[in-house]
């Protein structure tokens, strides 16, 4: 009886090992993204993130502008005619 009774034990180790890593598999993202946030609210390194963000932000409307001038330049002109 005891073999039965280790091999049950040993088949729900290896199911709830399955479940967790079925888990990870499925949520690995948005745990990464959790401790990755922890981090940064724990640190003074989330200025520096901050700043970086902004750089791309900043990166994006640049780029976006100097490649649609005349969208911009009409937009920018209506907006101004609306004041």
């Amino acid at each position: 009886m005891k073999k039965n009774s280790k091999k049950v034990v040993k088949e729900k180790e290896v199911e709830v090992m399955d479940d967790f890593k079925d888990f990870l598999s499925k949520y690995w993202g948005g745990l990464l993204g959790a401790v990755v946030a922890l981090l940064l609210a724990c640190t003074p390194f989330y200025r520096f993130v901050i700043a970086v963000v902004f750089v791309g932000i900043g990166f994006f409307i640049g780029n976006y502008i100097q490649t649609n001038k005349k969208v911009v330049k009409t937009k920018l002109k209506n907006m101004i005619d609306k004041m």
